[in-house]
Formats: C-alpha cells, structure tokens, sequence
C-alpha cells in the first residue's frame, strides 16, 4: 500500500484508474467545450479519473483507491481583527514562503503589469535573491513588456522581453499536446512560445497565479443557493460555450439537456462547500475546482523546463486567506497596501488594469478623468488597423486570423480523424460560422475543436 497526499491546490493533475470501460465520457467533454477545463474529478475517459484537492488517499499495489480521506475544507472563519494587523500577517507570511521557495537559488519571474507579479517583486528584492526577469507581448498589440521592464529595473533585476509571434502555435502545437495532455486550450498558454528560452534564465521559477482569486472578491451581495449557481455559470461558461456544448450534447443523443446537467453539476459541487458568506464561499469553489483543472494544466509548460513555485498555491496561504474579513479583500487592498508599504516606488508604476493610472491613484480610473487616455488609445488601435496591422487583444487573434493560420487550423481540425466521432459536417459548419460569421463569439469553439483534434491523435488513436 502506499499514501498520496494532494494539495489544497494541486500544481498538477494525478490520474488513477476506476472499474469502467475505456469509452470517451462525452459528458465530461461537453462541461470541457463549454467552459474550457474539466469538472472535479473528470477526465476524457470513464474508467479514468484525477486526484481531488486537500485529501489524503491510501492506494493498494495497483493503485486502486482503497481510502479517500479529506484533511482541508475550505471554510470562512474571520477574525476580529484591523486591517493593518492583517496587513503585517499577509506581509510576513508571504515573504518567508518567498524566501523559503527561493532559498539559494537564482529564480526566474515572469514579470506582467498586475498585482501579483509585483507583489513577488517586492519580497524577492527585499529578501535580497537573484533574480531573472523577463515578460513578453504580442505582436501588434498593447506593449505590456513596458510595465514589466520599468519594475524590473526599479527593483535592479535582470531582465529580457519577448514578443510572440503571429503563427507561433504551429511549430510547437504537437509538444503542447503531449505537455499538457490536451486539458487546455493551446491558445491561452503563451510561455509555450519561449520554452526554450527558460532555460538559460535560472533555477527556479516563482509564479503568481491565483493571487488575484485569493486577494480579491466578487463584491456580491449575499445570494440564495440558486443564484450562486446563476453567478458561476456566468462566470465559468465561455462566449458561444453554451451553444457549442449544446449542439454536442444532442450530436451525441445524451439524455436530457446540457445546461440542465451543467446546473446540476454546479450545484452539487458548490453543495461541497460549507460556506454561509457568498464571495468567500464562491472563492472557495474556484479554488477547489477551477484553479486545479484550469490553471494548474499550463504550469506543466513551465515544469517542464524547471522546477516550479507558487506562494499564492501554498497551504499556509490557503489557510490564511479562510481567516480573513472579507472586507479586507474586496478590490485587491492588501496586495495594493502591502506594495505602497513596502516598496513604494514600484507603487508609482503604471497598472495595467487601471492604466494609466497606478497604485496611487487608480480611483482616478473614471470618467472624466481616464477620457483623454480612452481616445487617445483607441485613435491608435484604429491607425493600426489602417496600417494593415491590425491590433491583437487576444491570445486566438495571433494563432487564428491571417492566411497561413487559416490553412493550419483547418488542417488541423478536418484531417486530425475527429470525424470518426464528430461529424465532418459540424466541424465544417463550425470552422465557415468562425471564418464566414461572428469570429470573436465563435473563437472558443474552434480553440476546443483544435483541442479535441490533437488529443484523437495523441492520446485516443494514437
């Protein structure tokens, strides 16, 4: 026998085997089409299934599960205590997970104009650890390396900007498939790009994700059970996800309907939490469902160059966050308050979310303060349009849209063998209704389509 113990939130997915038949669990597909990741335990296959969070688990010599038991609910317990000494807790907890992550190592910081990029920044300077930085942005769009590299020299860190390139998923999209098992999209994680870039930088790569979850609220009022689940389907169904799910789900003759089956899986998971507070208990149910099978899948990209940390995945963090007022969290103030008490330089720099606007005096984001700055940007955006360069928002924009694009996607997706269980027709109907129609409320289904099409070569008839 032998024990597995998961994180409160994974860094990675762990499957094991259940008794069922090694057919595709197509209802699981569909949840994946309309959303983007798989729920709780799914996987694509029935007699497959993934490690939950927070449990310890006794496994026999074949590595069935003899024991599940779970060791960390997710819970809202504040304390009565004042902003600032919560302030002081998240300050000194945060940089002794910092430093204890980056204790004689040279560590590599993907540096973005956020909070939480900034708020490693100032622990990783204050303790004094080398570091390399480095930041990319796409070709022809917002110069989001600018903010990156004026924090990174503020804080005297090396530092390197990458742009990535139009086109750039084709060369690499069959090692994406294989690194991230096709639970993703391939458009989202753009350090594929740079993958072999990573490996000269450093030793160890200290990653911000979910910082913005933990140290932020939904800012709801208090909800019935049933409106949270109208909050988190709005939340996690992706533009055009519930339409495509739905023309899935009746492709393959499943019983009943997707969004009556998606809104009972919402509501059995959310059930999970014993949370009365209802941002805290929403946070809670990202962090048990959507940060494992969603933005764990893509760190395997970094993982597979060096090893990899999370201050903002850690337990203690986790733990932390449960005791926090949730007043304290509403509109990111403890990460605001702790960079302009620790490093008030870096506060000074612009905000991406609020530019141009800072730490200082993002309030100013509104009319008609932020006007000037509205016509002047989208003065440019037209120009650029005008050129012949159209401005890029969008991860799908760059891999998607232009002649050489149009022939590897399609490519891709009609002689990938996917026909064999979706229709030629559909994908056909789905690739002229992107091309010919409305691209931007189509987008999601394509990226899935280019997903599934990759995955029946690489892991179902492979």
């Amino acid at each position: 026998m032998k024990t597995i113990t998961t994180p409160i939130i994974p860094t990675k997915q762990t499957f094991f085997k259940v008794d069922a038949p090694h057919d595709l669990d197509l209802q699981a597909i569909c949840v994946f089409a309309a959303i983007g990741f798989f729920l709780d335990a799914d996987t694509y296959f029935k007699d497959t299934k993934v490690l939950r969070p927070g449990t310890e688990y006794t496994l026999d010599d074949s590595d069935k599960i003899l024991d599940a038991k779970t060791y960390f609910n997710w819970h809202y317990t504040p304390r009565d205590i004042s902003f600032n000494q919560v302030l002081e807790e998240y300050k000194i907890l945060f940089e002794k997970i910092v430093s204890e992550q980056a204790l004689d190592k040279q560590v590599i910081l993907p540096l973005s104009g956020g909070l939480d990029s900034r708020t490693q920044a100032v622990a990783l300077k204050k303790i004094g650890a080398e570091v390399f930085s480095y930041s990319y942005d796409f070709e022809n769009g917002y110069p989001e390396t600018k903010i990156a590299k004026h924090i990174a020299k503020t804080c005297g860190f090396n530092f390197q900007d990458y742009k990535i390139n139009k086109g750039y998923l084709w060369s690499v999209i069959e090692d994406l498939a294989k690194i991230n098992g096709c639970y993703s999209d391939f458009t989202s994680p753009r350090q594929m790009a740079i993958l072999n870039e990573f490996e000269n930088m450093g030793d160890v790569f200290s990653l911000g994700h979910w910082g913005d979850v933990l140290f932020d609220s939904m800012n709801l009022p208090a909800l019935t059970h049933q409106a949270q689940v109208d909050a988190l389907m709005n939340k996690l169904l992706k533009r055009g996800g519930l339409e495509f799910a739905t023309s899935l789900w009746k492709l393959w003759e499943l019983e009943g309907h997707f969004k009556d089956y998606f809104r009972h899986r919402i509501s059995a998971l959310l059930h999970t939490i014993n949370i009365n507070d209802t941002n805290a208990k929403l946070r809670a149910f990202k962090s048990k469902y959507w940060a494992p099978r969603w933005t764990s899948v893509n760190l395997s990209i970094f993982s597979k160059a060096k090893p990899i940390t999370l201050p903002y995945y850690d337990d203690r963090m986790c733990e932390f966050i449960c005791t926090v007022p949730e007043e304290y969290l509403k509109n990111r103030q403890l990460q605001i308050a702790y960079i302009k008490q620790s490093a008030p330089e870096l506060a000074k720099i612009e905000w991406q979310d609020h530019r141009p606007f800072n730490l200082c005096n993002y309030h100013l984001n509104k009319s008609p303060y932020n006007l000037p700055y509205k016509i002047i940007n989208k003065l440019k955006r037209e120009l650029k349009g005008l050129s012949g360069n159209p401005y890029v928002q969008r991860n799908w924009e760059l891999q998607f849209l232009g002649t050489d694009n149009t022939y590897f996607l399609k490519k891709n997706i009609l002689e990938s063998g996917l026909e064999t269980w979706i229709p030629l027709s559909f994908l056909k109907a789905q690739l002229n209704a992107f091309f010919q129609g409305n691209s931007l409320r189509q987008a999601h289904s394509i990226s899935i389509l280019l997903t599934l099409s990759l995955f029946n070569q690489k892991h179902w008839h492979a």
